[in-house]
């Protein structure tokens, strides 16, 4: 999934966990998808961050 889908998905399980209308199995699972989400999205932001040092690092200075 990418980043922007994955954050997407992160702000509907927050609304619906905001509304309080969730039930324990329910809830149990959102928390869970939501867990897993912030991973993704951190794992890549972080690849990110060192693609962007990585292609900086390489330019030829003027």
């Amino acid at each position: 999934m990418s980043y922007d889908k994955s954050l997407k998905r992160l702000e509907e399980i927050v609304t619906l966990l905001e509304k309080g209308e969730t039930g324990m199995d329910d809830l149990s699972n959102l928390v869970k998808e939501a867990s897993a989400l912030v991973k993704e999205c951190k794992s890549k932001l972080r690849m990110t961050e060192e693609e962007i040092g990585r292609a900086l690092s390489d330019e030829p200075e003027a």
